[in-house]
């Protein structure tokens, strides 16, 4: 392969792209990665890759050294250019070994991908839709973040509500984040987890010689959060007896820990969350009404995710995202047959049902977008039922959402929802979003 071929080659590569000989001397460069580095073709050529790009990883991981070293090709390596300006520009490489003949090493290619107009979308997109770890554009939700930082500064105990799945730890989270007490524990214990025997002793401790076992003191987890924030999950699940005392703890932050003689204290505040309706457990004699009132001075009901599917491509791009990170893959997206079935699917686990979804589809997808043979099964076998919201109605709010995304640029809509331009301009069109226009 002639130097004019290969030119040929790194010219039409949209990325930054440049060969080097096994000392690191850039031999062929391409004008993307002259521009990336701020350098003048000749410049370049005269010298070697670090002295050209100044990266955060030249001499702990060059991704060219990985590739020497494994034999192999060095995909999606993150790392940072610093420009001649002092700013860091974040960029993915790949470097691969270049042989005359097997086991005669020549050089090496290395492709850089500038992330900066990704990394940009993504801080958009967490500037709008994302508060504390959690993500959504639905009206509803954006009304419950705002609660959340109204309740938060406050000490007063919080009640959360939703189906399993939604989120109720991360939204405990959030308001132990925003109060005063940020910097103290957050502990959390989930109340259907333990046997009813060993579920007072976790959450108020027990003394030396209490029962047999007890060859010291253990503090519970009342004590454990003291001056921080209790997260109670599963609250229903709780005895009655352990209903008694954790209303006395709530009344006048007292509790006694199994085998003491005097009441220890907790400056804790309690936040509770529960999957079951609490009030028709309180008609039932499942739950004590006084600990209800206790517990509910404020509430909180976070709604599942069939009720704000346009949340569903948020999800997933960031769940996609993560488990990027996590398997070294580089996967933009979903295509449209598979987002469309996502879109269709009620998921009763909610978000935690997504995420799984997402990372199953992750770990099969081996191209660059999750297509519907990736999915579970679950969801593949999914059928719209008289009643639901059509497929084309969700699809509109799906392409209208993401077009406010990415401040009405169809190009990157199009590349966002995995469909052509000219599809995208016909659903717009079909659907009337804007006019059309």
């Amino acid at each position: 392969m002639g130097p004019n071929l290969i030119k040929q080659i790194t010219d039409a590569i949209p990325d930054a792209a440049f060969l080097v000989d096994t000392a690191l001397q850039i031999t062929m460069i391409n004008d993307q990665a002259c521009k990336l580095a701020g350098i003048e073709r000749k410049q370049a050529l005269e010298s070697k890759c670090y002295e050209v790009f100044h990266t955060n990883v030249c001499e702990t991981g060059c991704p060219l050294k990985q590739a020497y070293e494994k034999q192999n090709v060095a995909r999606d390596v993150r790392l940072e250019i610093l420009d001649k300006e002092g700013f860091e520009i974040p960029a993915s490489a790949s470097a691969a070994v270049l042989y005359e003949h097997p086991g005669n090493a020549i050089g090496g290619v290395l492709v850089l991908k500038d992330l900066s107009r990704e990394r940009a979308i993504a801080k958009k997109l967490e500037g709008r839709f994302k508060f504390e770890d959690l993500i959504s554009q639905d009206a509803k939700m954006h009304e419950m973040f705002s609660l959340i930082s109204k309740v938060a500064p406050s000490a007063a105990p919080v009640l959360i509500q939703g189906e399993s799945g939604t989120g109720k730890e991360l939204v405990a989270k959030a308001i132990h984040n925003l109060s005063d007490r940020r910097d103290g524990p957050f502990v959390a214990i989930n109340c259907g987890a333990l046997p009813d025997n060993l579920l007072e002793s976790e959450l108020f401790g027990y003394k030396r010689g209490a029962f047999t076992d007890a060859r010291q003191d253990k503090p519970g987890q009342f004590a454990l959060a003291n001056n921080g924030t209790l997260f109670l999950d599963e609250i229903a699940d709780l005895p009655q007896n352990v209903q008694v005392k954790l209303l006395r703890v709530l009344q006048n932050g007292e509790f006694l820990p199994l085998g003491a003689v005097k009441p220890a204290t907790s400056n804790c505040r309690i936040v509770a969350a529960s999957n079951k309706d609490l009030e028709e457990l309180m008609k039932t004699g499942g739950f004590r009404q006084d600990l209800f009132y206790r517990l509910n001075v404020i509430s909180i009901t976070i709604p599942p995710l069939r009720d704000r599917k346009g949340d569903i491509p948020l999800l997933a791009e960031e769940f996609i995202r993560r488990y990027n990170s996590l398997n070294n893959k580089d996967i933009q997206g979903l295509s449209q047959p598979s987002l469309k079935l996502l879109m269709d699917y009620d998921f009763p686990g909610n978000i935690r049902e997504l995420e799984n979804t997402i990372e199953h589809a992750c770990i099969l997808c081996n191209g660059p977008e999750i297509q519907v043979e990736h999915l579970p099964l679950r969801i593949k076998k999914v059928v719209p039922q008289e009643g639901r919201r059509s497929i084309g109605e969700s699809e509109a709010d799906v392409i209208r959402k993401a077009l406010t995304l990415h401040s009405n640029n169809r190009e990157e809509t199009a590349r966002y929802l995995g469909m052509s331009r000219s599809t995208l301009w016909r659903k717009i069109k079909k659907y009337g979003i804007g006019n059309g226009t």
